[in-house]
């Protein structure tokens, strides 16, 4: 792998043109409604969702230049790497709860590696091990319809190998047999607190039916309602074989998670993504170990892999009294984020910090990462042009990028709120 980034070119290229220029139409909505109503039975999970949700889906794709995607994949490959390592791990489980020091095998599904394109290229701002959207991305990118000559290339280019729900199907199996090796998988229950009222709660739907088509049992379940009896986790008389982990209790420490927190720490189910997952990936204080260059020398990290962090993270430090007054007069150019934190709730941008705030922070577990204002691209919202942010969501499982997709935007972080807005497929 050679060391560093390719440069980007002083010029803007085709998908940056596309991002800015190209105002068409692409979502097909009548493909969409059959995706995600495909063996539903008395119900429109499209309608359900419109209703409900009408900033789910962006009308329009974005464009990523095949360097940018080249990019993501390699800052991804070198994250990999590093954890992988006996130095990192040891660090990084320093400041992890008990819970999170055992390794059962899994590598947590649904990895979520998400970055903006900032003006060097590609920027990782942030790693989640329960990232939404993986299957309602999978339907919107096969309800997508040409526009142009370069559309039309990049649907004959984006067609994977395997299809993206065979691969979500795989990486599950994957993640029974990595902890229970050939036994047989019956229940796979989707955890969330109160499910049927998150954002994201027909996205369960899809996640069941597809386990469902292949033979497993699938239930929508509330932790609450599971119970910790003769060394199995049960719900109802069903014994649970592995939990799809969607909550935001990243260590399982609330007391209505009890039971699933009893059942994993006992190794009676398997859980994924799991607390030992959040603990290497997904903590914000794991950016500090990976953007300090020092730190990875002295731990002989390749420096081809060191150059690929350094340029591909934006530098992140732990917010302490030590360097509080230097980072309170640097806030215009950094990033407030919680170190557990999720979905952008109490994070800040340091330009808008009140002395109030700011006093919560050092009363918190905060990291400061470097600001990396995210690329635009241009919607017709009520038939006039306008710019959203957009971001852009790798899912990942075991290091390999399943799917790209975008999310389009207003506001600080993304919130599905924006007309025009929401989640958009990505092509090269």
């Amino acid at each position: 792998m050679s060391g560093g980034f390719i440069k980007p070119e002083q010029y803007p290229s085709l998908a940056e043109t596309l991002n800015s220029q190209c105002f068409c139409i692409t979502a097909d909505r009548d493909a969409l409604h059959n995706n995600l109503n495909a063996d539903e039975q008395n119900a429109d999970l499209y309608q359900e969702l419109l209703a409900s949700r009408p900033h789910l889906f962006a009308d329009t794709s974005v464009f990523v230049s095949r360097e940018h995607a080249a990019q993501m994949q390699q800052v991804i490959h070198a994250i990999e790497q590093v954890v992988a390592m006996p130095a990192y791990q040891q660090k990084v489980l320093s400041w992890a709860p008990a819970i999170a020091q055992h390794a059962y095998g899994p590598r947590g599904a649904c990895m979520g590696y998400d970055f903006h394109l900032g003006p060097d290229g590609p920027q990782l701002i942030e790693i989640n091990t329960n990232a939404g959207g993986a299957w309602l991305n999978a339907a919107l990118v096969r309800a997508q319809k040409s526009c142009c000559t370069e559309m039309d290339q990049a649907l004959a280019a984006q067609q994977p190998v395997t299809p993206i729900e065979e691969q979500l199907l795989t990486m599950f199996l994957q993640e029974w047999a990595l902890q229970r090796g050939d036994a047989a998988l019956h229940t796979v229950a989707i955890i969330d607190d109160t499910p049927a009222e998150q954002y994201l709660y027909p996205e369960f739907r899809l996640a069941a039916r597809m386990f469902r088509r292949h033979g497993i049992n699938a239930l929508i379940l509330d932790p609450a309602a599971l119970t910790f009896v003769d060394g199995a986790l049960w719900h109802d008389g069903t014994r649970i074989d592995l939990v799809y982990n969607r909550l935001t209790d990243f260590v399982l420490a609330q007391p209505e998670h009890d039971a699933l927190r009893q059942a994993y720490a006992s190794d009676a189910v398997v859980v994924t993504p799991d607390p030992h997952a959040y603990a290497l990936y997904a903590d914000k204080r794991n950016l500090t170990v990976l953007t300090d260059e020092a730190l990875l020398r002295q731990w002989n990290v390749d420096e081809s892999l060191i150059t690929m962090l350094i340029t591909g993270i934006p530098r992140t430090i732990n917010v302490s009294a030590d360097n509080a007054d230097a980072l309170w007069q640097r806030r215009r150019e950094l990033f407030f984020k919680p170190a557990s934190g999720y979905g952008g709730k109490a994070t800040y941008r340091g330009d808008k910090l009140t002395t109030r705030v700011w006093a919560e922070i050092l009363q918190g577990i905060y990291v400061a990462q470097e600001r990396v204002a995210p690329s635009e691209r241009g919607v017709l919202v009520d038939g006039k042009p306008s710019a959203l942010k957009l971001d852009l969501r790798n899912y990942v499982y075991a290091g390999g990028i399943q799917l790209v997709a975008a999310r389009l935007y207003q506001g600080q972080t993304t919130n599905f709120r924006t007309p025009g807005g929401g989640f958009a497929p990505v092509f090269i």
